[in-house]
């Protein structure tokens, strides 16, 4: 059966209690006793060396497996209590409350950390008050993100109306969905149903979303490597710089790019690669005098030409 995030969080903070009262486990038993696979197992134990007991990166878990049995090298150090800066209580309170406040998360779990940031707001004395003026806002808001969440442990089909930005439109299409992953901005990897090909949607593009009775059913895929990002260009991609001004400096925000330099106006210079320039002309036309194309130059003036033949249509209008 699939699981969802927060139920994978639970059992792996289960998981870390579980492995120091039994060194050595091997990894047939621990799956047995949390009722999932080893490949599931293996793919806890593959995250857990990323979390410890301080925001700085130190007294992380030394955790690791020979495939057979499975070991914790310094349970002792990661056991000691716990001393938090005063800029780590604060970053641990701000990222409960939002915690606190996403969909999906069950009424229990709500209430025993609400019960957690108390107890860490009052140790924290004014860091605490502190950080009650600072909030953050999840791009999930609106129920993306639960609706994924509940549409892959469910192996649900969902329908999406989604904003694309290199078209400027909105399209509807029915989605397999694979898998969440944060790379900047939330995302959700599916099969899409319009395209028959795999897709990436960032959640904030999500305009509206419902959860089908359709079984969701995605090819088998090798998941992409995303340690790298999200989007690789090839090195023989054309270069494109865009010049925007204070009005278009979205354009960093919504498309990959090599650099983005600051202009002395508040603009940038934006240098990115693409395999079909061409396909800028509508963000140029989009940017009307807010942006436009330096180089290459032939691009630049297609462009132009563009602009110009669509004045001209609006002209014929009046």
């Amino acid at each position: 059966m699939a699981t969802n995030a927060i139920d994978q969080t639970r059992r792996m903070l289960s998981l870390v209690t579980y492995l120091r009262e039994r060194p050595g486990a091997h990894v047939q038993d621990v799956a047995r006793a949390f009722g999932i696979t080893e490949d599931e197992l293996i793919s806890d134990l593959d995250v857990l060396p990323m979390c410890g007991t301080s925001f700085r990166g130190g007294d992380l878990l030394d955790i690791d497996t020979d495939g057979d049995r499975i070991w914790w090298h310094n349970p002792d150090d990661v056991a000691e209590p716990l001393r938090l800066a005063a800029d780590e209580a604060t970053a641990l309170l701000v990222a409960a409350r939002a915690v606190a406040t996403l969909p999906g998360l069950r009424e229990s779990d709500r209430e025993a950390l609400l019960r957690a940031t108390a107890k860490l707001e009052t140790a924290a004395g004014e860091s605490g008050a502190a950080s009650s003026r600072l909030s953050v806002t999840f791009e999930s808001e609106g129920g993306v993100f639960a609706d994924v969440d509940r549409a892959i442990s469910e192996r649900r089909r969902l329908w999406l109306r989604y904003y694309s930005p290199a078209r400027d439109e909105l399209t509807e299409r029915e989605v397999d969905p694979i898998r969440l992953f944060a790379v900047g901005h939330t995302y959700m990897e599916g099969w899409c149903r319009l395209s028959e090909d795999r897709r990436t949607f960032r959640l904030d593009r999500v305009a509206e979303i419902r959860l089908l009775d359709a079984p969701a059913a995605p090819p088998e895929l090798e998941l992409r490597d995303l340690s790298e990002g999200l989007v690789h260009p090839a090195a023989e991609d054309p270069e494109v710089v865009i010049e925007v001004t204070t009005g278009g400096r979205w354009v960093a925000e919504y498309y990959p790019h090599d650099s983005a330099e600051e202009l002395p106006d508040g603009g940038l210079r934006i240098t990115l690669r693409t395999p079909d320039p061409a396909s800028l002309r509508r963000l140029a036309l989009r940017l009307g005098g807010e942006g436009r194309i330096v180089t290459p130059p032939e691009l630049a003036e297609s462009a132009r030409r563009a602009a110009r033949e669509a004045l001209a249509a609006y002209d014929e209008m009046l």
